[in-house]
């Protein structure tokens, strides 16, 4: 999940006026007329790009520590009525340090946010800082220096890799890679979301990613999947992200009775919950609805989430026994 996916309309054109930002004409783009129309507009992304045209608009309202803590503890919320109690959650500093604002205040305003989460819904969290791979790499690698210490001191969780997919294969980001590798630095990336299945197997092998992100693809590579499943890397799918921006027609196409037949380790996420209008429990419904999975299905697919999250393992084992005791309780 993308915490500047969490950009409502309503907050965005707040953070505009508040720090005057000006939007796009509306006589250019209808969608910023209003925040509904602007809403309205979300429902009907034609594509990956389409959709990264808008989110990063919506990003430069985002200006002070403030901005960015607000924006997470909105998300942190919502989750919260919607019953979860770890996030693992993604954002891009790149998108904000490239228009002059500080990498201080994305990482500090996010880390208000979480830790007034735990403060205030005994939510615990963790931030992925993400690289934008239709940006030079030299600017990634920028970015990795100045958050190198935030990394090495657990104030942010590991590195990931996202935006546009198509024409951007993983391997130009080896060294930084190999860095937080050699760093004990934990490390994802988005692969065979839009872009082929070969890029997952090259996120896998150049990268050496821990977790894979998207990963609707990897059924079209039988070997690959077997090497997942074996590997036991988990795989983070996003639904209804996927059906918005067309990767797939319906949710019932993705892999998930695939997954679970073949051992794939996945979980099920959110993505860019404002701009899909899906945040984390409309994704389950989804999936259930889709699929009819049974309880024991389900269980199977919370402890595996959690056995590949990346909180320290005695708040894993909390998280464990308490998916153990709801089971119980309704089976």
């Amino acid at each position: 999940m993308h915490l500047e996916g969490s950009l409502s309309p309503n907050l965005l054109f707040s953070l505009a006026n508040r720090n005057g930002i000006v939007l796009p004409d509306p006589k250019h783009d209808p969608a910023f007329a209003s925040p509904d129309a602007l809403l309205d507009r979300y429902a009907r992304f034609t594509s990956l790009d389409d959709f990264l045209h808008y989110y990063f608009i919506g990003m430069s309202v985002l200006v002070h520590a403030q901005d960015f803590e607000a924006l997470a503890l909105h998300y942190f919320a919502r989750a919260h009525t919607e019953g979860v109690v770890h996030a693992e959650v993604f954002f891009d500093p790149q998108a904000h340090t490239g228009r002059g604002v500080k990498y201080e205040n994305v990482v500090d305003g996010f880390i208000k946010a979480c830790r007034r989460a735990e403060r205030e819904f005994g939510m615990t969290t963790r931030l992925i800082l993400c690289f934008l791979r239709h940006l030079p790499v030299t600017e990634a690698a920028a970015t990795f220096g100045d958050a190198k210490v935030d990394l090495m001191s657990g104030r942010l969780a590991g590195i990931g890799l996202d935006s546009s997919e198509k024409g951007f294969p993983p391997s130009p980001w080896r060294v930084i890679y190999e860095q937080a590798r050699d760093s004990n630095i934990k490390r994802t990336a988005h692969a065979g979301e839009e872009g082929p299945v070969e890029y997952i197997r090259e996120a896998l092998q150049v990268l050496d990613i821990q977790r894979i992100d998207h990963g609707v693809r990897l059924p079209e590579d039988d070997d690959l999947m077997q090497e997942v499943a074996r590997r036991k890397i988990m795989v983070t799918l996003c639904p209804l992200s996927n059906v918005r921006l067309q990767c797939v027609k319906a949710v019932a196409e993705l892999p998930i009775r695939k997954f679970l037949d073949q051992g794939v380790p996945f979980s099920i996420n959110s993505d860019d919950p404002a701009y899909f209008r899906g945040y984390i429990l409309s994704n389950y419904c989804a999936v259930q609805e889709a699929f009819s999975l049974t309880l024991d299905e389900w269980k199977e697919i919370a402890m595996t989430t959690i056995r590949g999250s990346w909180c320290e393992e005695s708040r894993k084992s909390a998280m464990l026994s308490k998916v153990i005791s709801v089971v119980e309780a309704h089976g």
